[in-house]
């Protein structure tokens, strides 16, 4: 059974961990998973990556910002992501559409509806099956941030602390918009009770193996 799910939230909210404890999880369980994230998970979506993410940017105009994530995210699309699908795969991603409406559309203040519609071009209307919202207050996950000296600091994390909270806000909205596929994952937690929480959410929508 394919299922697309994607993982989001703000910054330092953990994500990225516990995907990579859910794919090892589910591939222990039977089933077969990939991960990959955005922007990236393939070389062309990769190098935009470089782009999007190179602290000495600060120049890039916002609806620059916006329309380089929806071409990343066409390229991934299409290389990774519908090829895993058609394959029968758990495609666990790192981030998809929600960050570009949450961040450009929310926190950049492009609206969420323009984010929307270039991205529906991008990605011929492609939703994930499940959206994990890993919820944390944006001080908390920049403090984690701060501690972890082996991640890498890119040019949202230099955002003010407004701009994290409008992020946030924006990601609530769209929990209310599409509540038929998201989750709210309390990220706060110790890392055990995030990876059943974000464990348990997944499996309930998946059939035995």
């Amino acid at each position: 059974m394919s299922m697309f799910i994607t993982f989001e939230g703000g910054e330092g909210s953990g994500k990225s961990t516990v995907l990579k404890t859910i794919a090892e999880l589910l591939n222990k369980d039977g089933y077969q998973a990939v991960t990959t994230r955005e922007p990236g998970g393939t070389p062309i979506s990769e190098q935009i990556r470089s782009v999007i993410l190179d602290k000495k940017n600060t120049a890039m105009d916002p609806r620059t910002e916006a329309l380089l994530y929806a071409a990343s995210r066409r390229q991934h699309l299409v290389e990774k992501v519908w090829p895993a699908l058609k394959d029968g795969k758990i495609v666990l991603c790192d981030r998809f559409l929600d960050s570009s409406l949450a961040y450009q559309g929310g926190a950049r203040n492009l609206g969420i509806d323009n984010v929307l519609n270039i991205n529906l071009f991008a990605t011929e209307g492609t939703y994930p099956d499940l959206t994990l919202l890993f919820d944390i207050v944006p001080e908390e996950g920049l403090e984690r941030i701060a501690k972890n000296k082996g991640r890498e600091v890119n040019r949202l994390d230099l955002e003010q602390m407004a701009f994290h909270h409008k992020v946030r806000e924006a990601f609530h909205e769209l929990a209310k918009r599409y509540r038929d596929r998201y989750v709210i994952i309390d990220a706060s937690k110790p890392l055990g009770d995030v990876v059943k929480q974000t464990y348990d959410a997944i499996t309930r929508r998946l059939p035995k193996v």
